[in-house]
């Protein structure tokens, strides 16, 4: 039978899961596959496991049921392996890689961070004040300049403007928070965000961060919306 994996430990890691339920319409009971030093926390199932709301709310609970006790390489949804050896095998084949992996994230929490413009309206008038192409050609329009050509310059001037902008404020927020972690990953904003960083945070810093969090959001102000989530497992940093 396949099996679903959830993710990866140390072999003397606490597994407390009494209660918790795995993925699937019937799931079944947890279990675990061990190899040396490891073991994988797995569930069989007989059904293609799909990304619904019931089984990815699974998925998470057995990750910080597992985070609680210690360090784990979660794995992202949907792994399946197709049987006990299978994964047995995957663990002796990379067991240093695993095993270093764990000591690298020994204590550690995974924090996202993401930004927005809240109100752009604030912004789109500070840029035609501040920059004279853009309050020049501004001008015009509301004078009556009938020349065609005027609110595309204007539009793509301000929107080249509110890009660099913002793209500096996501330089100065990961500035700002990347010495409180260990590692950190910036990927592609996608939809109205123009950040999306995630941060390796140890325990021992997690203070210093939130406490850094506060600051920034304080200091930015309402125009932008600043959303941290956290503390996650480090799925981003296996």
């Amino acid at each position: 039978m396949a099996l679903y994996v959830y993710s990866i430990t140390a072999k003397d890691h606490p597994r407390r899961l009494d209660g918790v339920n795995g993925v699937g319409s019937e799931p079944a009971p947890l279990r675990t596959v061990t190899a040396g030093p490891l073991c994988a926390v797995v569930s069989d199932v007989s059904e293609e496991i799909r990304p619904k709301r019931r089984d990815l709310a699974a998925h998470q609970e057995v990750q910080e049921r597992l985070m609680a006790d210690g360090t784990v390489l979660p794995l992202q949804f949907g792994y399946i392996a197709t049987d006990d050896l299978a994964v047995s095998q995957a663990l002796e084949s990379d067991a240093d890689g695993y095993l270093r992996a764990l000591e690298r994230l020994e204590g550690c929490a995974e924090y996202h961070v993401r930004a927005s413009q809240a109100d752009e309206a604030p912004l789109l008038q500070q840029v035609l004040e501040e920059v004279p192409e853009a309050r020049e050609l501004n001008d015009r329009i509301r004078a009556g300049d009938r020349d065609p050509g005027l609110p595309l310059a204007l539009g793509e001037l301000v929107a080249g403007e509110v890009r660099a902008r913002q793209e500096a404020l996501a330089a100065g927020l990961t500035e700002a928070l990347v010495p409180f972690s260990r590692d950190h990953l910036a990927r592609p904003a996608s939809g109205s965000d123009f950040l999306n960083l995630s941060l390796l945070v140890p325990e021992e810093h997690t203070q210093e961060f939130r406490t850094a969090q506060a600051n920034l959001s304080r200091e930015i102000g309402s125009g932008v919306d600043l959303r941290f989530s956290g503390p996650l497992p480090p799925y981003s940093f296996v």
